[in-house]
């Protein structure tokens, strides 16, 4: 029977042609997509002894083809309460705000051609007089992302030399960036000093030779050690190094251009307030708090940075034109101590629970009451983490949608919201399913009760 049946398996040039009457887009990834259905469904055949007609292979076949071919890249509704979430990119942009960037980026642009001579420029002039006066730094430069930041600056300031950093301070932030793994790789040698939980000034003097190169700072932003604990403040640190001539570098991680504070969010340390401690280099990232899109963004004294410019792995680490417009863009809506409605990662984190509440109540009354009731759907309570490891010590507070679904397991119940036409991301927890609205558009609400009805 199952040479039979594999005889009916179509050839991919019909599957070919079946594709291309709904899309339009290269033979190679069609052909490609193609054969790997039709060696799917042979090995089925063999292994199950399935049986179908021609047609329905060559339907399931297309369909399948077809459902690859879609754009996996999707607009989602993030319902997980996590605002910076690095899954689902990071700080969100607002849609007027990308039409903008976009118009402006239409065909050309000066990336790096000065209109006033007419003669080569520099693609950093765009963002860096702005940038440095808004940290209050003599220059800047942006790369894409924290990590070649910091990996930059240190290859730039101390190659094949010692870097002197607390024991307290080699942090690990995911996705395999270790600061040790990362001075290693930058081609400096790593000094550790001091213990996990307490470092002295003294251990610093100790450890400083005359082939050290670079005192390491390290903003713990991601965790918080309790207790028996000593650290030393940058502004020591720089001290000793301006006593010692060694540059100091601190790696801020994530960078607050304001304060958080006056957003009624926890406190986070500012760019600004690092910077007047005067270390030499100060490295952020531009897409957790500040809101903007993936970068890393390297500010303090203009000889250093000049230094960081002309080091050859700049050109591998660099942002292009799309990075540094949205950059500008999003550096725009600052103001002294506030941030423009555009600036969506902030003002999301900074709703209050009353807003979310009127939202979530909303969302109920759009929802017919029967399903409601299958669904078995209430409105709750919730507390949520900013997410890449910002603000990470204290949790905010936020209203999410609690479903206790009896005909449906909470897996089931998220694949369902996964797969909707308008995908939706929530979370589990304790065997029920959540959609929290913390990280939901306000422009998403009716969208999300629309999706709610239909499941």
């Amino acid at each position: 029977m199952s040479n039979k049946e594999l005889k009916k398996i179509p050839q991919v040039s019909e599957v070919i042609l079946e594709v291309r009457r709904n899309k339009t887009i290269h033979i190679d990834y069609i052909t490609k997509l193609a054969q790997n259905e039709i060696k799917k469904i042979r090995a089925q055949i063999i292994k199950h002894n399935i049986s179908a007609t021609r047609k329905d292979y060559l339907n399931k076949i297309t369909n399948n083809v077809i459902n690859e071919i879609d754009y996996s890249i999707r607009n989602v509704i993030n319902g997980t309460g996590v605002v910076l979430h690095t899954g689902l990119g990071r700080a969100p942009f607002q849609g007027k705000l990308l039409k903008k960037i976009a118009k402006k980026l239409d065909g050309y642009v000066n990336l790096e051609l000065n209109l006033k001579t007419g003669k080569r420029g520099e693609r950093q002039s765009h963002v860096t007089p702005m940038l440095s006066a808004i940290t209050g730094t003599e220059s800047s430069l942006v790369v894409n992302n924290n990590a070649a930041a910091v990996l930059l600056t240190l290859n730039t300031m101390a190659e094949g030399k010692e870097v002197i950093i607390s024991r307290g301070q080699l942090v690990e932030i995911g996705g395999s960036f270790r600061i040790p793994d990362i001075i290693k790789k930058s081609g400096c040698i790593l000094k550790e000093v001091g213990s996990t939980n307490r470092t002295h000034l003294k251990d610093y003097k100790k450890a400083i030779t005359t082939n050290t190169g670079l005192i390491l700072w390290v903003h713990t932003s991601n965790y918080v050690v309790d207790g028996f604990t000593k650290d030393i403040s940058l502004k020591e640190l720089v001290s000793l190094g301006e006593k010692t001539k060694i540059p100091v570098f601190a790696d801020l991680g994530s960078g607050a251009l304001i304060d958080m504070d006056s957003m009624g969010l926890p406190s986070e340390l500012p760019v600004k307030e690092v910077v007047e401690n005067g270390p030499t280099i100060t490295t952020f990232s531009g897409d957790k708090l500040l809101g903007g899109p993936q970068s890393g963004i390297i500010v303090g004294k203009k000889e250093w940075i000049k230094q960081i410019h002309s080091n050859p792995i700049y050109r591998a680490v660099r942002s292009d034109k799309i990075t540094l417009s949205l950059l500008d863009e999003t550096l725009r809506q600052y103001q002294k101590n506030s941030v423009h409605k555009n600036n969506i990662a902030l003002n999301l984190l900074s709703t209050k629970k009353t807003t979310l509440k009127n939202r979530g109540e909303k969302i109920l009354s759009m929802i017919p009451k029967k399903q409601i009731k299958s669904l078995n759907i209430t409105l709750i309570d919730s507390w949520v983490e900013a997410g890449s490891g910002s603000l990470p010590v204290q949790t905010i507070e936020s209203v999410a949608l609690k479903f206790e679904c009896k005909t449906k397991k909470p897996n089931d119940l998220a694949a369902l919201f996964r797969m909707a036409g308008h995908p939706v991301l929530g979370y589990i927890n304790r065997g029920h399913y959540y959609i929290d609205l913390k990280a939901v558009l306000p422009t998403q609400i009716d969208t999300l009760a629309t999706i709610i009805s239909d499941i």
